[in-house]
């Protein structure tokens, strides 16, 4: 959770979703229940955390973690790939209305990522570089899933070792160990 906005979008998700059951609860309902789902007794904490993460350090800008956002078509095979074979859980989902093309957040960890199929968001065939430790195990992990569609290999770099995927719509995802010693 990074700021203010993803939580209270994961709020208004869960009470849309709610809805479309039949389900009505009020958006400061929903806001509580995102925080306990982040393990917090309340919003107020929640929020207050959030605030103190996001607290600029010094005089100067703060920056944030990049978002990228990725070109999707096809939500069922966007959620087997990341879902099921990245393991990344989809925080929270956002249509203009019923039919609407998909608009969610996934993460795992600190890694967060939107995937779009809005036309005009990304394009596809993105690339981007994620850096991480434990690129070796997470690289065994994924070829004992035995996902058909992707099996990806270890690469030694100057820079150190490399696990790409690419996802179902071209997307390339380099996870990379800064200077690791492993060897593939």
């Amino acid at each position: 959770m990074r700021t203010h906005q993803d939580a209270k979008a994961m709020a208004k998700s869960l009470r849309d979703t709610l809805a479309e059951r039949g389900v009505e609860i009020a958006h400061s309902a929903a806001l509580e229940i995102v925080a306990r789902q982040f393990g917090f007794d309340s919003w107020n904490i929640l929020s207050a955390r959030i605030d103190r993460d996001a607290a600029p350090r010094g005089d100067g800008p703060a920056f944030e973690p990049a978002v990228p956002i990725l070109r999707i078509f096809d939500e069922a095979k966007a959620r087997e790939f990341y879902e099921g074979f990245l393991g990344f859980r989809i925080d929270w989902e956002h249509r203009f209305h019923p039919g609407a093309p998909l608009y969610c957040q996934v993460s795992s960890g600190a890694l967060t990522i939107h995937l779009s199929e809005h036309s005009g968001d990304a394009s596809p065939g993105g690339n981007m570089v994620v850096y991480m430790t434990g690129v070796e195990a997470f690289q065994k992990g994924l070829i004992a899933k035995d996902y058909k569609y992707n099996r990806p290999g270890l690469e030694r770099q100057d820079w150190g070792l490399e696990c790409t995927v690419i996802d179902p719509f071209g997307n390339r995802i380099r996870f990379m160990e800064r200077g690791s010693t492993s060897s593939p």
